[in-house]
């Protein structure tokens, strides 16, 4: 099962892996011609009717698979000038000059279904949601009333792949070929499924790629991360911090002891640092932060430099078992995860010795044991971003790899930014998305910045590598 967000970041994922949205068209195009075969016999009249989008690219594609043997009419709903993506022109402006049979639909009042055995449904695919409106309002309700046999391309024309809703005027499908995987709410509906193997990657649905950063990429600046940590150390919160805003955070709070409130403070003056009065972090002073995340509704981090105290432990068993928020916990704070109930949403960020400690698997090669990680995940209750040099992002039914990084990021302060740009990616991506594509952002700055300094580099120069590895562009 996979929801249409999804399937467009697999696409985005086999793109880079070289199998190409046209090569994805050709093999979609070529399974609705073969459903189409399996309803109707040569010399069936098909009506086509598409939208300008790939859904209606890939029944171009079976237009031309069933020119031999059926009476085909492409009807378009649009100018062909408007149609929406390059590949999908292409398969259009083969049908015009191979000479098929089509028609531009520019308005509601110019649609006339042609009498036909079966009407291919390309008109919205899995990006499209919600009531139809014109044209295709007016031509799903044409579809639906005639006495043919419809195919729908992907999805029925307003059916949301992300969540399985039906709208009123919907298409009524009596097969859906869909493509790669089933989507949610389809096997709910009244019609045959098949789904179709258009010869995308296994890779391109396990391994982390450039979709999966397009999935959890923020619009804009949002989201306001408090990070928990410091007292022993002061590096670690300031470099979380700092990750956050670079990730798109904006603002992002440091709650740390008074004694290095200030140190903490002079690694960038864009923080905004909250001092409390102990040393390190105790039970009282927990208490007190609980309240203020939970007010505020922030993602915390927790764990960056908090040491491992009995007391500052014990503080963070409270305050994680009192949560009900989103939060990454790192560091020091993953020892008390196996030993807590909570109703938070946890990301745990361990590397390979904190994975271990906490109950799962020993071992250099975090991939070869992928599926290991996910029984312990699954026995935790909670996501695993288990950090090595293939990280592996799990939720204990879902696995994917990362494998971007560079031996340079061993440096100390990279599981820090790590911790930092998934929880500014948690604002407003689901936790399987923004630990997965954090891991990917993170190990792809190392990439950046290892093309000049391979094994030189430091952690705080991860930040000025995070922006354009997220939204692209060079700051060069």
């Amino acid at each position: 099962m996979i929801t249409g967000e999804r399937m467009a970041a697999v696409d985005e994922n086999a793109a880079a892996l070289g199998v190409s949205q046209k090569q994805l068209m050709e093999s979609s195009g070529n399974a609705v011609a073969r459903a189409v075969r399996e309803v109707a016999e040569p010399g069936s009249s098909v009506a086509v009717v598409a939208g300008r989008g790939n859904n209606g690219g890939d029944a171009f594609v079976a237009a031309r698979f069933l020119e031999r043997g059926y009476d085909v009419t492409t009807l378009l709903l649009g100018r062909a000038e408007r149609i929406g993506t390059e590949i999908a022109r292409e398969n259009w402006d083969a049908l015009q000059n191979a000479g098929y049979e089509t028609r531009e639909i520019a308005d509601s009042s110019e649609f006339e279904l042609p009498d036909c055995d079966v009407v291919v449904d390309a008109m919205l695919g899995t990006g499209i949601s919600g009531e139809l409106r014109e044209p295709a309002a007016t031509a799903a309700e044409a579809i639906n009333a005639a006495d043919a046999t419809v195919v729908a391309v992907d999805v029925p024309s307003g059916f949301d792949a992300n969540g399985g809703a039906v709208a009123d005027n919907a298409v009524e499908a009596d097969r859906v070929v869909t493509f790669h995987d089933a989507k949610p709410g389809l096997a709910e509906l009244d019609c045959e499924l098949a789904v179709a193997d258009i010869g995308i990657p296994a890779a391109a649905e396990r391994d982390v790629g450039p979709g999966d950063i397009s999935l959890a990429r923020p619009d804009g600046r949002e989201g306001r991360p408090y990070v928990i940590g410091g007292g022993p150390y002061t590096g670690a919160p300031a470099l979380a911090a700092q990750a956050a805003l670079r990730a798109g955070a904006e603002l992002s709070f440091v709650a740390a002891p008074e004694s290095v409130a200030g140190e903490i403070q002079s690694y960038a003056e864009d923080l905004i640092v909250q001092p409390y009065e102990s040393e390190i972090l105790t039970p009282d002073v927990a208490e007190d932060l609980l309240e203020t995340a939970a007010e505020y509704d922030n993602v915390v981090v927790i764990g960056p430099g908090l040491g491992t105290d009995e007391g500052t432990l014990e503080a963070a068993r409270r305050f994680l078992s009192g949560y009900d928020g989103r939060a990454v916990v790192d560091a020091d704070a993953l020892e008390v995860v196996p030993e807590i109930e909570t109703d938070a949403t946890l990301v745990c960020t361990p590397n390979r010795g904190e994975l271990a400690r906490m109950g799962g698997p020993d071992t250099d090669d975090l991939a070869a044991v992928a599926d290991e990680i996910e029984d312990f995940a699954a026995e935790l209750g909670h996501l695993v971003l288990a950090k090595g040099e293939n990280d592996v992002i799990t939720d204990g039914e879902r696995t994917r790899i990362s494998r971007s990084g560079t031996v340079g990021m061993k440096v100390g302060g990279t599981g820090d930014t790590l911790a930092g740009i998934v929880a500014a990616l948690l604002e407003g991506a689901k936790p399987m998305d923004a630990a997965a594509a954090g891991a990917h952002v993170n190990g792809l700055a190392g990439e950046r910045l290892a093309e000049r300094h391979e094994h030189g580099f430091l952690a705080s120069e991860l930040l000025e590598e995070l922006p354009p590895t997220l939204w692209g562009g060079d700051d060069e």
